[in-house]
């Protein structure tokens, strides 16, 4: 890990933000499969895979995290060792989980948890871009 940065959120709660390495972000971006709507973004430090706007994947420090949408997929995700909470551990993302950190050396276990949150949150209706903020003067 490269370091850490804090963030207060709107509601004033102080959260540390892992930074991660270059390693880790290489390690992420070969994890995201390369289909149509599907793009990696910065954020806070991080990465966030997306699907036609909607975040499916993240990198926070060295830790991968999954969206799934279904119910089933999430209890079959936590019930493998090492699963755990994704994100701050102020304020832990809704819906998400982190995947083990032993997987980190074994891309084929996560790999068919990054396709699978791709493909439930890919069936979710299209992001719609926010309108630029008017600037003020």
């Amino acid at each position: 890990m490269t370091g850490e940065s804090r963030f207060s959120n709107d509601e004033g709660c102080d959260m540390n933000v892992p930074k991660p390495s270059d390693e880790d972000k290489a390690r992420f971006r070969a994890l995201i499969p390369e289909a149509p709507g599907v793009e990696v973004k910065a954020m806070f430090g991080n990465l966030g895979a997306f699907v036609n706007g909607n975040m499916f994947a993240g990198l926070f420090g060295p830790a991968i995290g999954v969206k799934l949408v279904e119910a089933s997929s999430r209890e079959e995700l936590a019930a493998i060792p090492g699963t755990g909470p994704y994100g701050p551990a102020e304020r832990p993302m809704g819906g998400y989980l982190a995947l083990p950190a032993a997987w980190a050396k074994a891309p084929r276990q996560a790999a068919p948890w990054i396709e699978r949150a791709m493909l439930e949150v890919g069936a979710l209706p299209p992001k719609k871009p926010k309108p630029p903020k008017k600037k003020t003067t």
